[in-house]
């Protein structure tokens, strides 16, 4: 996936979860931060941060905040980029052939997951998690406590009941990863669920992505350590 009319600045701070100041050239901006999580490591004052300019008029702040440098590295920290990379990852025939159905936002029962794909006889369901926290060179999900995520490992687990695939994929939106972690140190009941929905069936998979500051693809599988 690609972005138009990327910009270039410096961060400066971020006052709440919806917009950052950034400076441009030496002239202060306000920017909607596309990313309602913490973010603590990554958005520091002074860093690099790329934007991208809207060309609607009517909105309230002209510039989106997509990508930061950390060190050597970009890492892309659009929460919604994931899904709309892991679309056009899904239509290359990646996991399916290109001849499979790849529907998104799907209900079924009470739930509602990223993606629904039929493929042939096969019938699967896959929710997305952006990864943005590294350690190490380890990506490590989630960055803070979520109970929505564990709901969405339940529903994964209870649809293998009916005869169904699911899949969970965490997308690193980074590539210098060597590998991926639930992180317990912040919510070790999301590893809990996890761990206990990969017994049960359900696929866990990481791949981390290529990075520009106006792109990002996803590349190839992050080994998944679980223990």
């Amino acid at each position: 996936m690609k972005y138009k009319n990327i910009i270039k600045a410096k961060f400066v701070s971020r006052p709440n979860r919806f917009i950052a100041y950034v400076d441009i050239d030496g002239k202060q901006e306000i920017a909607h931060v596309k990313n309602t999580g913490r973010c603590k490591e990554l958005l520091i004052p002074k860093t690099t941060v790329f934007l991208s300019e809207s060309d609607n008029p009517e909105r309230k702040t002209k510039y989106d905040l997509i990508t930061v440098k950390k060190n050597s590295f970009l890492i892309n920290m659009d929460s919604q980029a994931p899904n709309a990379a892991v679309e056009e990852w899904l239509k290359n025939g990646n996991l399916f052939s290109k001849k499979a159905s790849i529907k998104r936002e799907y209900s079924y029962n009470k739930s509602r997951f990223d993606f629904y794909v039929e493929d042939g006889k096969r019938k699967v369901f896959i929710e997305v998690k952006g990864v943005t926290l590294e350690k190490d060179n380890i990506a490590y999900f989630p960055d803070a406590p979520t109970e929505r995520g564990i709901k969405h490992i339940l529903e994964l687990e209870a649809s293998l009941n009916e005869g169904y695939e699911a899949i969970i994929l965490f997308v690193i939106q980074m590539e210098k990863v060597n590998k991926f972690k639930p992180n317990d140190e912040t919510h070790k009941a999301f590893g809990d669920a996890l761990r206990k929905a990969s017994k049960a069936g359900v696929k866990v998979l990481a791949m981390n992505c290529l990075i520009t500051p106006d792109s990002m693809v996803i590349n190839k599988p992050v080994k998944v350590e679980l223990y």
